[in-house]
Parts: structure tokens; sequence; C-alpha cells
């Protein structure tokens, strides 16, 4: 795969000696990460490979390139496995002998967390919302496959509840279950997008705007908090799979404050001088999962042009959004636009 050379970082203003003032150089972010226990599941950067053939077939525009982290090696990979990083390793070190999350039944999260546990030595219990299928596929088959738990319920809204009365129990049996948030979409979790977005400024200059597929909000606030931090000239857009933008940008700008307190630092103070919260809820069509004929075309193109496989629930909405953007020119020649390839690969497979 070709990568983008590694240049300079475009220069922050370091206000302070500390993580505690406004803006920091990334090594201070750097320093700053290092201080929070996280395990090595994801350890290598990810490819960044250039997009000539798709922006060909769109009529040219702005330089596009895509991060890959559908290619992190560990449990079929994907943007859970980051934020996992440092969620796993809180829950080991509070000696932790069981994971308990919730999702859906192709949840990438769930598949996730499934693969840390089984990598940790630990029990995993997968709260899924749904009828148990007769034939499991895509991440369910993982899920078994890892030796996972799951247990089923008939609502979105029964899996918290259900995953608070699994630890419970477990308690009660002896055991240390830690209960992760869907998505692991918490200030802890994030952190590892603010660790992501350090590796990309290592990879090439930060670019103009970063799309990508947001759903729980723990992805783009990670995003979100580093560039405040570093000061970036970056536009992050995130392409809501399912909630309505407003209370999916409110969820991200929680988070990012959460993040900012890990760090000792008061990012939530510069909302209105550091990058938007933008999110796009138009491309989610009839719901969650549910494929439209703007995300069909995308797998389409995407596969057909350079090769680039995406998924039905997350990435080939945040790429019909990308596609629909280039087409309506809101992008100029000049800029650089980096599609943020999240993962949910298996979810082809359901």
């Amino acid at each position: 795969m070709s990568v983008i050379s590694a240049a300079a970082v475009r220069p922050a203003r370091l206000l302070g000696p500390t993580i505690q003032c406004a803006f920091v150089t990334p090594d201070a972010l750097r320093a700053a990460l290092a201080r929070v226990p996280a395990l090595p599941l994801a350890p290598a950067p990810t490819p960044i490979d250039p997009l000539p053939r798709l922006s060909a077939r769109l009529g040219g525009g702005p330089h596009l390139v895509i991060k890959r982290d559908d290619a992190i090696p560990f449990g079929f990979g994907g943007n859970k496995v980051r934020k996992l990083s440092f969620v796993a390793a809180r829950a080991r070190a509070e000696g932790a002998d069981a994971l308990i999350t919730a999702g859906g039944i192709q949840s990438n999260h769930a598949r996730a967390t499934a693969a840390a546990a089984a990598a940790l030595g630990m029990r995993a219990v997968l709260v899924v919302n749904g009828a148990s299928p007769e034939r499991p596929t895509g991440n369910a088959l993982l899920d078994a496959l890892l030796g996972a738990d799951v247990e089923y319920v008939s609502a979105r809204s029964d899996r918290v509840p259900r995953m608070h009365e699994i630890a419970e129990r477990l308690r009660r049996e002896g055991r240390r279950p830690f209960v992760i948030p869907i998505g692991a979409s918490t200030p802890l979790g994030a952190l590892g997008y603010v660790r992501a977005m350090l590796e990309l400024l290592d990879q090439m200059p930060a670019p103009d705007v970063i799309v990508h597929a947001t759903s729980s909000g723990g992805t783009q606030a990670g995003l979100v908090a580093a560039a405040r931090l570093l000061r970036l000239p970056t536009r992050i857009i995130g392409i809501s799979a399912d909630e309505p933008a407003a209370a999916l940008e409110e969820t991200v700008r929680t988070i990012v404050a959460g993040a900012g307190e890990l760090l000792d630092a008061e990012l939530d103070a510069i909302d209105d001088r550091g990058t938007a919260i933008e999110v796009d809820d138009r491309f989610v069509g009839d719901g969650y999962g549910i494929p439209t004929v703007a995300s069909r075309e995308a797998m389409e193109l995407a596969a057909r042009s350079d090769a680039i496989l995406l998924d039905p629930t997350y990435t080939a909405k945040a790429m019909a959004a990308l596609i629909a953007y280039v087409r309506q020119k809101r992008f100029t020649n000049k800029q650089t636009v980096v599609f943020w390839h999240t993962g949910g690969l298996p979810g082809i497979f359901a």
C-alpha cells in the first residue's frame, strides 16, 4: 500500500508549560496520553492511501485520501479497537475478570469487546437487542468464535438495565465484572482517537477536512478534542448512522469535556474558538443499518474504483456523504479531505 510520506506537523503555539493550557504541542499531548494506561491493541499506524480513481470518477475536486482503521489487525479491526485500548486497560487495572457490553446483533463494538476479553483471559457477556439468529453470520459469528456469552433483549432500551443486572449477578457469584457503555464512547475511550489524530499528523500535514461515520460519538469526540488542543485548522464532519444531529452533537460535546478532564485540559472552554462539532444526519435514510440508494452506490464506487470495501451500516453512509459533498463542490481543488474508514467490515457478511 502507498502511504503519504511523513511531514512536519503544522506548528501549534504553546501557551504554557503544561497540558493545562488551551493549545499544546503534539509532544505535550503525547506525554499527557502516556500517563493514561492503554493496551497495545493497535500498536502500528494504519495506512493512509490516496483515492485517485474515485476522485476521477467524481469529476475531480479535492485531494481525497483514506485513513484505514479497517486495517487494524486485532479482532477484525475498526475504530472500537482504539477505544478499547484505553477502556480494557482500565478494566484490567481494576482487577476485572469479565467485560460486559451491549449493541445490536451485528455490533462491531460487541465483537471487539469479545476479542479484547479473549486476549485478556476474561469472560465476555454481550447484551444484544433482537432475536437469536438460527445461523450466526458476520459479527454474530465472530462473537461465538471468540467465546462470548450473548444475552438477547427485545428492545434497545432494555440493554443498559440488563447489563447492570448481569453485573450484579456476576458480583454475587464472586466475579469482578466491568461494564463498558455502548461503543466504548466514554471520555476514556475517546482518548483512542486523540492518540489517533497524533498518528495522522505523523503521517501527513493536518488535512483541511476529515469525514467519518459517527454514532455513539466517541470517535468524533476524540478527533475534536485533539484538534482543539493542537489548534488544528481541520474541519471534522461526522456522518450520523442513526442519531439526530442535535442529540449527537450534544453527546460529542459532553465526551469532549470529559476527555479534557482526563488530560487535565479545559477543552470545552475553547468550544467557540476551536474545531466545531459538525454532525450531518441527512444520510441515515430509513434507519440504523438500513441501506440507502446513496450508500449502495458508495459501496460500489469505492470497491470498483480503488478496491476499498465499506460496511453497509456506517462507512457506506459516510462515503455517500463524501461523494455528495464532492459532487456539490463543497470543497476546493486545493483542499485535502481524509475519509477516516472506521471499519465494520464483518457487517458485509451479514
